[in-house]
């Protein structure tokens, strides 16, 4: 699969051919808002689909709809995120990695609509590398557990509907990007005494992200609450809960401003539970039976 090929395919292409071309590369895709980005499916980028038959029944239901693509094992596909907000952006850290020689074995670079860059990399399958976000950096990175909006899919800025398009495609030996040297140089942690060590199974977010995003209104909130505790008291930080259960929680309808303030409230309530010696579990599931996995539906 050569995605450098694909993307230049999908950016002369319909919605729905470039759909099909990417499910044909092998490239697991699902439909997302015509103009947005969040999912039209039930489970959204876990119901990605290399499928054509699959892919092309939801274009034909949904024919404008725009291309979400599951990166990370999914896909075979991570990318480096560049984010443009109204006053920074991203560009900076990039030119800071590019010295490094941090991003030397990109495949093939797409501009967004906000003017921010979609960098793409070939993704190590047996080194899979989860999600992380840096706000002060305005650098993203999508891995597992994540996805990215492809060509030919547009959005609306400054009034205008502008598509993502393929603005460079690489030369070179492609190989994939080290995504914590990445961080570790756009967004440098300072030692924490206290500091949990991070678990390493991933089984137990996986879980509790396919259930967040099938929580219906009424559930939402504490159904995030719950798993996010869940997360804390497993060592989690809050962006890595973050990254793990804010995309499930938005195709359950939470705002972004909603799931921030619930993954932070969780943090506090547990950390004030160690500090207090509480003996209640804050990771009690929503039924009220302490220890019960979450139903996932």
């Amino acid at each position: 699969m050569n995605i450098g090929a694909v993307l230049l395919a999908a950016g002369q292409s319909s919605k729905r051919d470039a759909a099909l071309t990417f499910a044909e590369a092998g490239l697991p895709v699902f439909p997302c808002l015509s103009q947005g980005k969040r999912p039209l499916t039930r489970a959204g980028f876990l119901d990605a689909s290399r499928d054509p038959d699959t892919v092309w029944s939801w274009w034909a239901r949904w024919p404008n709809a725009n291309i979400g693509m599951a990166t990370g094992f999914a896909s075979g596909i991570d990318v480096v995120d560049i984010d443009v907000g109204v006053a920074r952006s991203g560009y900076a850290a990039l030119e800071t990695v590019q010295q490094a020689g941090l991003i030397d074995g990109e495949a093939a670079r797409v501009r967004t609509p906000s003017g921010g860059l979609h960098v793409y990399f070939p993704a190590d399958p047996a080194n899979p590398q989860r999600c992380w976000q840096s706000a002060k950096a305005y650098v993203d990175f999508r891995g597992d557990g994540g996805y990215i909006i492809v060509p030919p899919s547009s959005l609306t800025a400054g009034g205008r509907q502008i598509e993502y398009r393929l603005c460079s495609l690489s030369s070179g030996r492609t190989h994939p990007v080290d995504a914590v040297a990445l961080r570790e140089v756009v967004d440098p942690r300072l030692p924490q005494p206290d500091e949990r060590r991070h678990p390493t199974g991933t089984s137990e977010p996986t879980r509790l992200a396919a259930w967040v995003s099938r929580l219906q209104e009424g559930e939402r909130n504490h159904g995030l609450f719950w798993a996010a505790c869940r997360l804390v008291e497993a060592g989690y930080g809050t962006s890595d809960i973050a990254n793990t259960l804010g995309p499930a929680a938005a195709q359950a309808g939470l705002s972004e401003r909603e799931i921030t303030a619930t993954i932070r409230s969780a943090d506090r309530r547990v950390s004030e539970s160690v500090r207090h010696g509480s003996s209640r579990r804050e990771s009690e599931s929503p039924s009220g039976r302490t220890g019960e996995a979450p139903c996932l539906r």
